[in-house]
Order: structure tokens, then sequence, then C-alpha cells
């Protein structure tokens, strides 16, 4: 403990060595203190001369006060200062001594305690008592919270009190000294203010040493607090706006950010064309601004029932100066009667301003010379009034946050118009034949990267055939949109070709390798595409699929439980130069197959294999609670609002149906003339069976030129299948690959009029090919009476 904490006047008195002397220099009394002084008793002094115990001079010489040396026995001289008092009535005079370094002691601390209560930089308090009340107190300007005899809770708020009594009543108990801490504090008779301290606290001692009061040192850090504050707010207003490319979400950051460390209410209000992506309406004055409450944070206790809510319009407003100003970008700082004054209409005033309002500081978000919005900042009569550092601060704030609002507005524009182009680009979603029902279901990207061209399909064949696609294009936005729709548009007519689906993947690389030759040079790594081509025959209930670096398709067949095939994947679209797999599977009636994209699959899990039994065990459990192929597609695709992802996601389920035997009739006949006139003899038999009597004439003359030409130019054996559905297709199959070829036979020809013949009477017509031999087709439509 240091000697400068039992700075008291007992102690000084303690130190003080007396002697009484009469009027011709002998010692009458002598003190205890002048007894340790000198290590002479009053009995060994009284009586003898005071000169004796005088290192030097006399004391009939001595001056009324100054320094001199005392001997002491057995021990060297002591510096003392000395100051001699005459008593009038008596003649005899008082001599006072303390010890030169005690004498100075006192002195500096004397001069300490002066120079501590005499300046107005450093507060001095001292607390003394079981109370800590104030028994001497020198504050800077401004603060007046510290009156003589006040304690804590007289001075403070119930909570800062409670906290700084616990601190100085542990330096107290302790005396360990608090030094340098920093402390902010709410005078109760300045409700509205806040200070901030750097505060040391020491002990005080009696001449026992025991704790007698605490002495306080405050330097005011207000200022340096305030601003310290300031810029942490503006460091977490920079990471904490912006980080999203949502304009609501980018907007609740904002009074996220800034309650309660700056206001205890804020809101944002935003121009309605801003919250779809659009440019805000150029507006100047009063009236409607076409403004809508994006989003409000407050401070719990804060009443917010009667304000304007979230997501609706705020009224027209006067046309006021402060209207004006936040309309050309400066940042405008009103009290509670100024605001209210403005307004005018009381149910405006309701609507609009926060209860127990007192000041309000509005910003405009100012970008590329448009408003966009306003960000309102209230505090209430807990917090003091702003002023203009609290207006320069939420003016830099505007401004970053003003440029993330609009970064996340031309995102929205660009994602809507990416979404917009691929949703149509895609099929319907739904899609019911006798072969099959498929659903379909895409759910664009919700993060910062867009869509990024997931795509499926549902692709109707001659002869109840049906294609299934499922495809991932590399990249996002409108780039990989626009990609998607080529490659769609590729998959269409290459399918019209009918085509085996490896060797429609083969095709496809090719044009992807095109597209990739195309792109410009820096981007060239990231034109590509994954795709599953999948080809149904419900005929034979054969489905025939590829990969081009896709993951397996589920299917799920009438045990309900879901597992992936077995498909050796190629590599992606534009690698090039491998060729692509076909895998076929027999597939049940009833049963459901599982088309996907990887962005489905990243919902579950980041490892693929784990990720696909995850999604098989989910498509299991739909399939427990309902039959409904849509009612599974919503399971399996979450909605994006609640759960967003970075990547698109894609799912194409088909349920595959079973065929009625009666529907199709097939027969084979010899390559020679006589099986032209028996192919159609059993067709027309056919056809009175399923009560098509009012095709049988065109039927007879399309197997006729078929037959015809098959035994001419190909050979036998030769097959004819009839397939009824909602039209009636005509099939011969023969085992020669030449390429049919439509022609006009002129005057003089005597043939080539066959296939023209087909084309005039069919609806529509074509070939495709198999391991060995062609099949050419041709469609009747009739009415669903016949």
């Amino acid at each position: 403990m240091s000697e400068w904490g039992r700075l008291d006047g007992d102690g000084v008195l303690d130190d003080v060595a007396a002697a009484l002397i009469d009027s011709a220099g002998k010692v009458i009394a002598w003190s205890a203190a002048a007894a340790d002084l000198t290590n002479c008793s009053a009995h060994e002094v009284c009586g003898r001369w005071l000169d004796e115990f005088l290192a030097e001079g006399n004391s009939g010489n001595l001056p009324a006060s100054g320094t001199l040396r005392l001997r002491r026995l057995g021990s060297d001289a002591v510096a003392v200062h000395y100051r001699v008092l005459p008593l009038e009535s008596c003649g005899n005079r008082l001599f006072l001594a303390v010890r030169v370094d005690v004498s100075k002691r006192f002195e500096q601390g004397s001069a300490l305690i002066r120079a501590l209560l005499a300046q107005d930089q450093i507060g001095f308090i001292i607390r003394r008592g079981t109370d800590l009340a104030v028994e001497s107190a020198n504050v800077f300007p401004g603060m007046s919270f510290c009156p003589i005899g006040s304690t804590l809770a007289e001075v403070m708020s119930p909570q800062d009190a409670r906290s700084v009594e616990k601190e100085l009543r542990a330096v107290l108990a302790t005396g360990e000294p608090q030094v340098a801490r920093e402390g902010r504090v709410r005078p109760l008779i300045e409700p509205a203010s806040e200070w901030s301290f750097l505060v040391s606290a020491v002990r005080l001692e009696d001449r026992h040493g025991k704790p007698a009061g605490v002495t306080i040192l405050l330097t005011d850090a207000t200022e340096r607090w305030r601003s310290a504050r300031r810029t942490e707010l503006q460091h977490r207003a920079a990471a904490g706006i912006g980080d999203t490319l949502n304009v609501a979400t980018t907007a609740q950051q904002i009074t996220d950010v800034l309650v309660p460390d700056f206001a205890d209410l804020v809101t944002v209000d935003l121009a309605e064309p801003v919250l779809v992506g659009d440019e805000p309406p150029r507006t100047f004055g009063g009236g409607d601004l076409y403004l809508y409450r994006a989003a409000m944070c407050c401070i719990d206790e804060l009443d917010t029932s009667g304000l304007l809510s979230v997501g609706e319009r705020v009224p027209s407003l006067p046309d006021l100066p402060l209207v004006r100003q936040f309309q050309v970008g400066h940042t405008v700082v009103l009290d509670q009667a100024q605001v209210k004054q403005g307004l005018g209409d009381p149910g405006m005033i309701r609507l609009l301003i926060p209860d127990r309002a007192r000041s309000l500081a509005v910003a405009p978000l100012f970008a590329r010379g448009v408003i966009l919005g306003t960000i309102a900042a209230w505090r209430t009569d807990r917090t003091e009034p702003f002023n203009t550092a609290d207006a320069d601060l939420l003016t830099e704030i505007a401004a970053h946050a003003a440029l993330s609002v609009d970064n996340a507005r031309r995102y929205t524009r660009e994602h809507r118009a990416a979404v917009s182009l691929q949703q149509s680009l895609l099929p319907k979603a739904t899609s019911r034949t006798s072969a099959i029902e498929t659903v379909g279901s895409y759910v664009p990207a919700s993060g910062t990267a867009g869509v990024s061209g997931d795509w499926f399909d549902t692709i109707q064949l001659p002869s109840l055939r049906v294609a299934l696609v499922i495809g991932d294009v590399i990249g996002h936005g409108l780039p990989a949109a626009a990609t998607m729709g080529r490659l769609r548009t590729a998959v269409h007519t290459l399918a019209d070709l009918e085509l085996p689906p490896d060797e429609v993947l083969a095709r496809l690389d090719e044009l992807v390798a095109r597209l990739a030759a195309e792109a410009d040079p820096a981007h060239r790594d990231v034109v590509g595409a994954t795709c599953l081509y999948a080809l149904y025959d419900p005929i034979t209930r054969e489905c025939t699929m590829a990969s081009a670096g896709h993951p397996p398709p589920l299917l799920m067949r009438q045990d309900g439980i879901a597992h992936p095939l077995s498909l050796d994947p190629g590599p992606p679209l534009g690698v090039g130069g491998l060729p692509f797999e076909a895998a076929t599977v027999l597939l049940e009636p009833g049963s459901t197959l599982c088309l996907y994209t990887d962005g489905l699959l990243m919902r579950q899990s980041k490892d693929l294999d784990t990720a696909i039994q995850h999604l098989a065990r989910d498509l299991t459990e739909a399939a427990t609670t309902t039959n409904s192929l849509e009612d599974m597609s919503r399971t399996l695709t979450p909605d994006p609002a609640a759960s967003p992802e970075s990547d698109d996601a894609a799912l194409l389920l088909a349920r595959i149906r079973a065929l009625r035997s009666d529907t199709t009739a097939e027969w084979h006949f010899s390559a020679e003339p006589a099986s032209v006139a028996k192919a159609r003899t059993a067709a027309t038999t056919q056809l009175a069976d399923w009560g098509l009597e009012t095709l049988a004439f065109t039927t007879e003359l399309i197997i006729s030129e078929l037959v015809t030409n098959a035994i001419r130019y190909a050979g036998g054996p030769i097959r004819l299948r009839l397939i009824r559905d909602t039209t009636l297709v005509c099939e011969v199959s023969d085992p020669s690959n030449t390429h049919p070829r439509l022609r006009h036979a002129r005057l003089t020809d005597e043939g080539g009029r066959g296939l023209f013949l087909v084309a005039q009477l069919s609806h529509r017509w074509g070939s495709r090919y198999g391991a060995s031999g062609k099949t050419i087709w041709a469609e009747q439509q009739f009415s669903p009476t016949e």
C-alpha cells in the first residue's frame, strides 16, 4: 500500500515532534514524537538546554521557521523542518519539528490533492464510508452529476450504479487497484446522455491501515468511445450489408446493423420497382413516392404495433423541404416536433412516428443519380438525439448500402430474366399418354450464382415410344439458359430422327464441341453439359438409356423401394473422343423412373454416392404417403424460399403404364408379291375388330405401298404391325438399311409415287433404324368415337 493512500490529518499530527522551552532555553516539556525522533525520553530531556540537541546553532538565535539538524542518541543527526511559536502569556516558546522527508511527503500529497481538485481535465472523486458517498470531487465541464454527499444510486441509472458499486467495493475489500478500466454510465439527471470514462480507483486507509474509502480518477473517453463505436459500426456495415444479392435480405441487413448501436428503430423503404429488379421512378417533391416498407428492426422494449408494417405501402408525403433534401442525396436530422409539424395528419403521424420518439435521421439510398429508397433511424427517450457526426455516419452507411441494394436489384432483374427464359424453354410440367405419365419440376437457384441451365424433357415419338431427357449445362445466368435452349432443340431434332440413346449423345457431344469452339477463348472451358437420355418402348417395355457424365436414374418398382440403376456414364458433353454406352432395362407397369440433376443431390449430401442413396430413400418414403407424382415431386424438391440453394435442380418422374394386349397386332410375311394381298387382308380384318372400318381404305393403300417397296428393294422377312391408340400407327419393317426418299415423279415415270402417296394419306410418316434393318411408319388420325 502506498503512503499516499494514508494521507489524513491524524497521520500528520502523529509525526510532529513538540517541545516546550522556557525563556532561558531550557526544555520544560517533551512530546512522545520528539522522544521517537531523538531517541531521548522526556525524563532525559526536560530541564536540559535545547541547544544540546541542535547539531548547529543555538535556540536563542533560531529564526521563526526553517531547516536544521537534530542530534539523535546513538544515531546520526536528522534533518527537520521546524517552527518556533512564542506563547505570549508566559514568555515560553513552542518548538515544533517534522522530519524533512515526512514533511515533503505531506506537502507533495497536499499539493497533489489541491492540483487534482483545481484542474478540469481529469475527474477526481473521493468516496468514503459504507455508502461510498462523495467527500471531495472535481469533475470536468458537463459532468455535474457528482455532488458532495451523493451516493452512486442517487446520480446514475440503477443498472450502472449496481455495476460501478460492485467494482468499487471489490477495490475497497481487496486493496487491488483498478487501472484505466473503460466504463459507461447514464446519469439520472441527464437520462438521454451516456458518458464513457477511463476509470482508475485506489483504496484509502486510515492511520491504522483499515479501509476508509476509494479515490477515483476519471478521464473522459466519451468522444473517443463514440468515434470508435462509429468506426466499428462502419466496419460492421461494410461486412454485414451486401453479402447477398436478394433485395429484401439486403434491406433487412441494413436495419439489423443499425439497431441498437445507432438507433432504437430503423426502417428501410424501397421503391416498388426496385423490389422486382426494375429502375426506380424519378420523383421530386411530395406526393406518392411509390415506396414500400422493405425492412424494419427495433429494440425489444419498443412497441411498433401501430406503425407501418413490412410489405405495406408508404402513404403520400407532403411536399416538405426534408423530402426534397433527401431526394437530392442529403441526410436530414429532425426532432419529433419538427416531424409532427411537417406531417400534420394525425393518422400519418401514428403510422410513421414510433412511441417516445425523440430524434429522426433520414438518409437516401442514392445510387447512379436515382433514389432507390430511404433509411429512417429513430432514437427514443433512452438515447441522445442525433447530431452532425451521426448524420455523417448514416450518410456513409447509406452510400455503401445503396450500392448493395442496387447490385441486388440488378441481379434480381437478370435472375428474373434468366429464370423467365429458362422456364419458357422448358416443356410443360406434366404429360399423360397410354404409355407413360410424367411430371417434371424445375427449381431455380436462389444464391448468387443464378440459374445454371438445368432442364428436363419428355418427347413423344412415333409408335407410342417416349424419350425422357434430363440435363445440366455448365455455367450460370443467361448464357447457361441460352445454351440449354440450344441443346434442348438439338435433342428434339435428334429424337425425331429416332436415333438410339448412345448415338443421340454422340451427336450432342459434337454440337457442344462446336459451341465451345465458337465461344470466347476465356470461356471455352465452361461450355459443356451433362445429359441422360432414355428411350422407352411401351410395346416391348424396354427402356434403353445412356449417360454423358450424368448421375444414374432411380427405379422404383411395384414393391415401392427405389434404387439407382446400374449405368456406366460416359464423359460430359463437349469432352469428345470417347464413346457412350447404352444399357437396357425391362420396366414393369406401375414402376416409377426418377431422373434428376446434381442440384437436387447437393441438397442431400456432398458425397455423390451418399446423396443418391438419400434421394432413393426420400423417394421411397414419399411413395408411402402418396401415389401422386405431383405430390412426390413437391416432396423431393423443397421450396427455394425456405431452403435457398446456389445451384438449380431439375426432376423428372415417369410412371410406366401398361398397354392392353388388344391394342397391337403383328404379322410376318415373306418377300413375294402375294404377301401384299395377305397384308391388306390381315389389316382390314383387324381394323374391323377395332371398329375402324372408316380407315380401312387408306390403310390398305398405305400398306400396299410400303409392303411393295419392301419386297422390291429390301427383301424378306417383312413385318407388319398395327398399333391402335389416339392414332392408328402402321409399321412395315424390312432388313434393309436403305433410307427411303420422298420424291416427285415426272409424268412419264412409271414409279416413284409410293412414298408421296403415303405422305398424302397419313397425318405424318417417317422411318427409324434398328440393329439390322429399318421400320417405316405412318400415322392416321381418327375420331375418339371410332
